[in-house]
Order: C-alpha cells, then structure tokens, then sequence
C-alpha cells in the first residue's frame, strides 16, 4: 500500500484496488474518497469513474443523496413536484486519517461537512482478501456518527416521491460493457426481479467478472438492493428504501457489505459458494 494519497491494495502481492482520499473534484459532483480502478486478479477492470453518463458515480464508495437536505451523492436532487433539480447544496467527505494502514486493507476517518457544518462522523474499514486463484473479497464497512445536537434524517429519491430510486449508502459503479451483465440472486434473476428487494447475496456477472455482494450483518441484510443493468451497470445497499433513516444525536448507524470480485462467469452455485467463504469467521 503506497502513496499518501491513493493507496494501493493489494492480494496475493498483485494491485486490485486504488484508494484516493482527497479527489480534486467539481463541487456538484459531491467529492469524496472512492475506491477506482478496482480489479481482478487477471487485471479486469470492474469499476468506472465518472462516466458520461453519470458524472457523479466514483468507483466505489458511500454517497447519501440526502442527508437534511444536502446532496452527498452528487449531481441534481430529486425535489417532490418538481423532479431532478439543479440545487447549491452539495456536501463533501473529507478525509481526516488513517488509522491503519496495511498492504491489504486500512482503516479510516472522516468528516462529512455541508454549508460549512460537519453533520457525520465516518469510520470506514476496507480489507482484501484472497479467496481462490481467480477471486478475491473486499471488505467494506462504514460507521456514520452523528456529531451534530440534532437528530439527522437519511433520504433517498424513493422516499422524496420518485419510486424505485431509493439509492443511497454504499454503491459500487460496475464496468460498462457493450452488453448489459447479468444480475441474479439464489432465487430470482434479471433487473425487475431483484431490484429493490433483500437478499443475502446478489451478483452481477459482465463478460469475463463477476462480482457478488453480500451484507455480513443481519441489519444490512435488511436493506433492499438497488441494481441498474439496462441503463448503466451498478449495485448499491439501499439505506432509505421504504422510509427516511435518523440517526439521533451521538448514535451511529453502521453498515459491512462484502464483495466477491472474481474472474469468469460466475453461476449462482460458484457464486453462493464464494460468499460463504468470504464472510466465514
């Protein structure tokens, strides 16, 4: 792991993963630390960063649409009766320090600042792990602490009038690919059939990856996932579905989602398989 600023991750003695914590970037793109390129261990890219079509989506990370009512997602927010709008309201996560640094993971903190006022208190603990000769797991936990005298709301689109947006939390920007990938669960397949819904485990498989989310504890497990394959390839952990989030003054709300990057075309066995060794103490 090098570098101050974008450290490297690595399994196996091999770079998967490049963390840059203090990104120059637009303020309407909501900056914060991401995690960009991610790869496989032959090399397969299965990230992107800012991409055309949405310029606001960094790799891998956490953005909160709404968190009372700044943008922490970045772009337009969604406003009830008036649809995506153009606002001043974007916040940044800044980074503040590590507090372990391995070769194959770290640990740390940050501060989620809006209108010059920090809101949330971040821990974020990243590790890699290899698997199999041809997967590795990346670990992802985040611990949002409110440090303001007042309770703070969590919201997504979905719950600020736009159904089946409920983004927000963390979200992986996969791979663009001239093909849509393919996305399933251990029961059900395709994108109406598992987006919004909770499962133990998703995939989504692009013509020679796969990568397999799964939340570890039994409160991220609850989240539905929020997947898009037609429009663009992504995964995220929904933290505001069906209703706003609040996270009282001085509490925390945590979430730990593992994610199996693999070589191949992973079928839902390969897949389920590869989960229960990631997440097994």
């Amino acid at each position: 792991m090098t570098g101050n600023d974008s450290p490297v991750l690595r399994v196996a003695g091999r770079p998967v993963a490049r963390y840059v914590t203090r990104p120059e970037l637009p303020y309407r793109l909501s900056p914060r630390p991401y995690l960009h390129p991610v790869a496989t261990l032959a090399g397969t890219a299965v990230t992107e960063f800012s991409p055309a079509d949405h310029l606001h989506h960094l790799g891998v990370g956490v953005a909160v649409p709404d968190v009372e009512g700044h943008n922490f997602w970045g772009g337009r927010t969604y406003v009830r009766g008036r649809g995506p709008t153009e606002l001043d309201n974007h916040g940044t996560q800044r980074h503040t320090a590590f507090q372990l640094r391995d070769p194959d993971g770290f640990v740390e903190e940050l501060r989620w600042i809006a209108a010059g006022t920090e809101l949330l208190r971040e821990r974020r603990t990243v590790a890699a792990t290899e698997l199999t000769g041809t997967a590795w797991a990346l670990d992802f936990t985040f611990s949002l602490t409110n440090v303001t005298p007042d309770p703070l709301t969590l919201r997504s689109p979905a719950t600020n009038g736009r159904p089946g947006a409920a983004y927000g939390g963390f979200f992986w920007r996969a791979r663009k690919e001239s093909t849509a990938p393919g996305v399933f669960t251990a029961d059900r397949e395709g994108e109406r059939e598992v987006h919004g819904r909770s499962a133990d485990w998703l995939a989504l498989t692009g013509q020679t990856w796969s990568l397999v989310f799964a939340g570890v504890t039994e409160r991220t497990r609850r989240d539905p996932w929020f997947v898009r394959t037609e429009e663009y390839p992504g995964v995220g952990s929904s933290l505001a579905h069906d209703d706003r989030v609040t996270v009282a003054p001085g509490d925390t709300l945590v979430r730990r989602i593992v994610t199996v990057v693999a070589d191949g075309r992973l079928d839902a066995d390969g897949a389920a398989a590869l989960v229960r060794r990631a997440v097994s103490p």
